[in-house]
């Protein structure tokens, strides 16, 4: 199996976008009267974040009340109702641009692009019923079908043991931004300092996907470079364009907000 990153296949993109917040089309109008037409890459890469300290790797565990993403708090604030996005996970899309750009500051990764892809794989962590806490972690975890090589789905056996999504049969892609176990291994990412690199905290996992864009993708900012990351991602065109969709909404929506430091 190559080691891509099947985030959601075919059915539960299925079940994950019919939960997703509803982005305006050209037929679809939001709030206003902005609308939004099929989008093309790259997406508006919306509002920066302010710059925040970003935690040094290897230190010792930070408590809970440390966690660097919290930093965008008034940053998220001021959008999180408007765009539908929990707050925690809004700090985590922004955090995760502000560090990758330190790391790869010629990929060109935008909160509104790991917006789009948390929007339909989970619905920010809001799969089934679950809502995010504070510290970035749904209240039940988000855990896909088994890839059990069913219609339209990739068959996967087992390569965790249950550890990550509870199944010795076969993987399943797990967390807000849908994983599974043997990519997570390889791109995990403890991203908060509280210790461990964990799928369903979406701190983690956004960064985790956004270095592997950038690893696959190059400059994002370039069209064909970034669909070459997005398909990576996921093979499925029409997914690809639904992030696009999101990202680029969500992009265009944060520049109508007057937007709080």
């Amino acid at each position: 199996m190559p080691r891509r990153l099947w985030l959601l296949l075919a059915p539960v993109i299925t079940l994950l976008a019919s939960c997703a917040p509803q982005v305006p089309t050209s037929s679809t109008r939001s709030s206003g009267e902005f609308t939004l037409p099929s989008a093309v890459a790259p997406p508006d890469p919306g509002v920066d974040p302010p710059s925040v300290r970003l935690l040094a790797p290897g230190g010792p565990p930070l408590p809970v009340s440390a966690r660097p993403q919290g930093q965008l708090a008034g940053w998220a604030e001021s959008m999180a109702d408007e765009l539908n996005i929990p707050r925690a996970a809004l700090q985590a899309y922004g955090y995760a641009q502000q560090l990758i750009g330190e790391n790869s500051p010629n990929c060109g990764l935008s909160w509104s692009v790991l917006a789009g892809i948390g929007a339909v794989e989970s619905s920010h962590g809001r799969y089934g019923g679950a809502r995010l806490d504070e510290t970035g972690r749904p209240s039940i975890p988000v855990v896909g079908l088994p890839l059990d090589g069913s219609t339209g789905v990739k068959r996967i056996p087992d390569t965790d043991g249950a550890e990550f999504d509870g199944d010795r049969v076969w993987d399943r892609a797990v967390g807000p931004l849908q994983f599974i176990p043997s990519t997570w291994r390889d791109w995990q990412y403890d991203a908060d300092g509280d210790g461990v690199a964990d799928p369903q905290d979406i701190d983690d996992a956004a960064v985790a996907a956004g270095n592997y864009l950038c690893s696959v993708g190059g400059d994002l900012r370039d069209p064909e470079r970034f669909w070459k990351a997005l398909l990576t991602y996921n093979e499925s065109r029409s997914y690809g364009q639904e992030v696009l969709d999101y990202a680029d909404y969500y992009g265009k929506a944060s520049r109508r907000i007057p937007i709080e430091g």
